[in-house]
């Protein structure tokens, strides 16, 4: 991680190369840096500068789909309404906010919120040259959905095979370029979405949305069976609406349970990354067309949002860390007199 060192003086400047932008340990590797670096007799002050690189799933190759797409997140779940799309598009809004590449693939065929939530693209979904479509780009964010391409009020009534033709169309056929992140927003259930895209393509990784009630658990936890048995790995697990508390008295009210999310990911082993508690600016904002921590940054539920991307960022990073003895890059050391 250690790119370059030079000192000049008194003064040691050091680069670091992070594996996120969105790395969770930034602070604590930068501290640790400094008083590491302090330590040297001669040094009297200390820069710690960082820059990152996105470790790329272990199966993105050239050859592949999507190759400039280093990373693939499902996000799922057993269970409808419990906010998939929600999640997908704030986690989106958080990694790009900190610096990340990031797209969003809307695979839910039926009823798909991410053009609602993300609002009026900057740049509208069209073909390019290269016969691909080149996706929508909202708030800095690559997006493709087949809501772009329905009227609003028009169901899509199709069976399985159907769906995966157009979810073929949205991995070969959309020019996705270079990514960083690529979150795939998924329907409920364990049906032909999610084993489509996990014959069509190499997913990194999925993440778990659920609510803490144990009629989500339930379904959640088949759901987790369900991408073990495909050979997919769970990163994590996400608790929505775990808690509300009231704005006026400040009262905590557990409306749909407690913990459930917790204790599901102790059970099965995987991490829990974080918990959103029921917040009327997150429903405000999703309606709105602008995810809560793009319209509200500084606010309570873009905090918790931010601080769940840093933990699946950090999942990701161990995720693709390369096996020991595959080779180590060695920085350089530039000694300025």
């Amino acid at each position: 991680m250690v790119k370059d060192i030079a000192l000049s003086g008194g003064l040691a400047t050091i680069n670091i190369e992070l594996t996120s932008p969105a790395c969770p340990s930034q602070a604590k590797i930068e501290a640790d840096v400094a008083d590491a670096a302090r330590s040297v007799s001669g040094v009297t002050s200390v820069k710690v500068a960082f820059s990152s690189n996105v470790a790329s799933r272990p199966s993105a190759t050239a050859g592949g789909s999507m190759p400039g797409v280093k990373n693939v997140i499902a996000v799922s779940s057993g269970k409808g309404g419990v906010g998939k799309s929600t999640v997908t598009t704030n986690l989106a809004a958080a990694l790009q906010a900190q610096g990340a590449r990031v797209g969003i693939m809307d695979a839910d065929i039926y009823g798909p919120s991410v053009p609602q939530m993300m609002g009026d693209p900057d740049v509208f979904a069209s073909g390019n040259d290269r016969s691909k479509i080149t996706p929508a780009v909202h708030h800095g964010m690559k997006i493709i959905s087949i809501g772009f391409f329905l009227e609003r009020d028009k169901p899509v009534i199709w069976r399985g095979p159907m769906i995966h033709k157009l979810l073929q169309q949205f991995i070969e056929d959309v020019d996705w370029g270079e990514l960083d992140y690529l979150l795939i927003d998924l329907p409920p259930g364990t049906g032909d979405a999610q084993l489509s895209l996990s014959q069509l393509i190499p997913i990194t990784g999925t993440v778990l949305v659920t609510t803490p009630q144990e009629v989500a658990i339930l379904d959640v936890e088949k759901a987790f069976g369900m991408w073990k048995k495909v050979e997919v790995p769970v990163l994590g697990i996400i608790e929505n609406m775990s808690t509300f508390e009231c704005p006026k008295c400040g009262h905590v009210e557990e409306i749909f349970s407690k913990g459930g999310g917790y204790d599901l990911a102790s059970r099965v082993g995987v991490p829990f990354l974080g918990s959103v508690p029921i917040l009327s600016a997150v429903r405000v904002a999703g309606d709105g067309g602008k995810p809560v921590v793009l319209s509200q940054p500084k606010s309570k539920a873009a905090e918790v949002f931010i601080a769940i991307s840093r933990e699946l960022a950090c999942a990701l990073s161990v995720r693709n860390r390369p096996a020991p003895g595959s080779g180590v890059r060695s920085g350089k050391l530039t000694m300025i007199r």
